[in-house]
Parts: C-alpha cells; sequence; structure tokens
C-alpha cells in the first residue's frame, strides 16, 4: 500500500515555500490593477486599457496593445504582464479537435493544458499544480510528486491563452470561445485552495476584470480533501464538484487514492453531499475503469448503493495508461456491465469520451515524456 503523509485540515497552512513566479494582472481584481498602475505614476484607466486587451480580446503579448503609448506599453508590460508560460511542445490529434500544450514556468517546472472543441463547446482542461503530492500510483502526475502551487495567475493564462486558440478558429467544427473551463490537469486543485479559488472568480467575472464565463461551467476536481469541500461549499460559487472516487470500499481507495487513508470514503461523501445540498449543484463521481482492480460487478453494486438517490453523476473514465505502468484499463464488456448496474441502480452514468491518446492525453504523461527526454540529452552531453 502506498503511504501518504497526512495533509493539513487549514489547505493554506504555511510552510516551505519554493520561489513564485512575479506578479501579473491576472493575481489582481481591477481594483488591485488600478491601485498598481497609479503607483506607476500612469493614469488608473490604462488598467482597465490592458485588461480589455488581456481577458477582452485574449491578447497576451504587449507588443500588439498599439493604444498605448509605446512607452507606457513597456512599463505596464513589465509590471503587469510578465512572460508567466513559455510554449514547450504542442500537440494535436482527433483532427485537431484536442489540443495539448507544455509549458515551462519561470522555474523550469513543467505544466499541461489541453483544450477539446465539441460541436456545442470548447472545454480546456487547466493545471494549478506543478505536479501533485497525491500519489496515486496509477497517475503519471501523482508519481512524479509535488513542485509547487501554480500562481493564480499561472492557472488563469493557461485559460487565456488557450481561450485564444479557440477564438482564431483553429478548432474546426467548434464555436470560436472558450465556453468550460475543467481544474483537471496537474494537481490536485483544492491543495492550492486560495489561489484556485481567485481563478476561478477571475475566470467568472465579466471583462475587463476577468474572462466572463459561467459558474456552472467551472468544474473543480479533487481527491477528496473534506475539510477543502466543506469550505468551497461557502464560497457562495455554483461550480461543479468532481469527486475522483475510484473505489467504493476503504480497503481499495486506500491504495488507489492514498489520502483515503486520512478520509474514509463515507466522511468523502458526506461532504461530496453537503456541497450539492448547499450549492443545488450535482456532484460528479469521477471514476477510472482499472482492468481487475476496481471494475468488478461487486463494486459496482457497492457504488450503486452509496450514490442512489443522492444528487450525483457517474462518470466512468477508461483508463489512459502510462507508459511502463502495471495499470490498463478495463475492458470494455466489464466497462459495459458496470454502468448497466449502476444505472440498474438508478444512478445516472457515462463514460468518458477518450481524447488525446496519441499525444500523451493523460494528464502527466507530456510533462513525464519531456523530462525523459531532457535526461537523454543529458546523459549524451
Amino acid at each position: 500500500m502506498t503511504s501518504l503523509p497526512l495533509i493539513p485540515a487549514d489547505p493554506d497552512a504555511p510552510g516551505r515555500r519554493p520561489a513564485m513566479p512575479p506578479r501579473h494582472l491576472a493575481d489582481l481584481d481591477l481594483a488591485g490593477r488600478r491601485a498598481l498602475v497609479a503607483e506607476l505614476g500612469e493614469p488608473a484607466f490604462r488598467a482597465k486599457q490592458v485588461s480589455t486587451h488581456y481577458f477582452g480580446r485574449l491578447v497576451r503579448d504587449p507588443g500588439q496593445m498599439t493604444d498605448l503609448p509605446a512607452a507606457t506599453r513597456e512599463k505596464l508590460a513589465d509590471q503587469l504582464l510578465p512572460r508567466l508560460l513559455t510554449p514547450v511542445r504542442e500537440l494535436a490529434c482527433d483532427d485537431g479537435a484536442t489540443r495539448k500544450a507544455l509549458w515551462r514556468l519561470h522555474d523550469g517546472s513543467l505544466v499541461e493544458s489541453v483544450l477539446m472543441g465539441y460541436p456545442d463547446r470548447v472545454t480546456v482542461c487547466i493545471s494549478s499544480q506543478a505536479g501533485c503530492g497525491m500519489a496515486c500510483p496509477f497517475c503519471a502526475t501523482g508519481q512524479a510528486g509535488l513542485t509547487r502551487n501554480l500562481s493564480t495567475a499561472e492557472i488563469v493564462d493557461q485559460a487565456v491563452y488557450l481561450a485564444g486558440v479557440a477564438a482564431s478558429g483553429a478548432v474546426a467544427g467548434s464555436p470560436p470561445r472558450l465556453s468550460h473551463v475543467v481544474f483537471m490537469g496537474m494537481g490536485e486543485p483544492l491543495a492550492n485552495y486560495s489561489r484556485v479559488v481567485a481563478a476561478i472568480r477571475r475566470l467568472v467575472a465579466p471583462a475587463p476584470e476577468g474572462l466572463g464565463l459561467s459558474q456552472r461551467h467551472i468544474t473543480v476536481s479533487t481527491v477528496g480533501l473534506v475539510p477543502a469541500i466543506r469550505r468551497l461549499a461557502s464560497e457562495d460559487l455554483s461550480v461543479t464538484l468532481a469527486l475522483s472516487l475510484h473505489a467504493p470500499d476503504d480497503e481499495l481507495r486506500d491504495e488507489l487514492v492514498p489520502v483515503n487513508q486520512r478520509w474514509k470514503v463515507s466522511e468523502v461523501l458526506d461532504a461530496a453531499w453537503d456541497y450539492a445540498d448547499r450549492t443545488g449543484r450535482r456532484v460528479s463521481i469521477e471514476y477510472a475503469m482499472i482492468r481487475d482492480v476496481n471494475d468488478q460487478p461487486w463494486r459496482a453494486d457497492l457504488l450503486g448503493r452509496l450514490l442512489a438517490g443522492k444528487l450525483t453523476h457517474v462518470n466512468l473514465i477508461p483508463l489512459n495508461p502510462t507508459p511502463g505502468s502495471r495499470w490498463d484499463a478495463s475492458p470494455k464488456p466489464v466497462e459495459r456491465e458496470f454502468v448497466r448496474r449502476l444505472r440498474e441502480a438508478g444512478v445516472s452514468t457515462t463514460v468518458r469520451d477518450t481524447r488525446g491518446r496519441e499525444i500523451d492525453g493523460a494528464c502527466g504523461q507530456l510533462a513525464a515524456a519531456e523530462d525523459m527526454d531532457t535526461d537523454r540529452a543529458g546523459e549524451k552531453a
């Protein structure tokens, strides 16, 4: 069994803090941006101009902000628009409908984000941490360990960049506007609680303060940090909570999701139902289907009994195995039987559309491949 150190009840508990990136306008609300611009000796309305470019027009390059005087543009760019994400790789598949970006941060850390285009919407999956400290053994990011939390702006900038890709018309057959954001990339969002909540507020605030997305189109995933789930329920937000359950019994979940050693299945589900009661939002139960591990019929029946009658939906995820892993996806007949049993129990259930297998689509795979390539290059040198 994988052991996991106990996690502080307060996800923002102080401790050793790696160097964070420079301040960016997305770290601040509009009032904060005005105050900063005034400190720089510029009229406060410049904050709205720059914010309109960034959030309203999806312009991240200060050189394109030609309505600002050149000298002013340079000064404001230095203080409000430092480069946070440097592209390392951008890959596409599914006829261009799925695009994955690998970014290098100011300290060399790697993070990933994914754009997924559908006929009726464009969704981006963004990272909240560089690496992850949850140590789930079937997850590439979990095996890499945690490097650091991302800043609010590092989180938001992923969405703004990919919103610009969508607006350019690069995703054929999809609307040219980003509409959905899921915090299901690298990291445990609720372990970076304050910055993730600030990022959500920035994503849903109307332009020029933010990106102007609907709260109901934001999904926050968690492995089950119970105090943080309860805290999120009190934030007056109507985002969707996605609980990465992966097993209905404590014995197996202790191994698959080691944080279960701290908060058991019953405690996690109680917090999820409290979130649903307080927000009126249906909780999504994420369940990776792993061959001969968690896909037995009796586990489907147990899961059905736990969820029956609750405001919830099960999202079964065909496992996207990482190279060299002992974990593999459940066979389709097994998956179909699991679905049948859950639906028979009255639980709404779907199987997630698999995207990006040919571009290392599972979270953490592209970063792991880049690290491996770097190591090999160093050995050859």
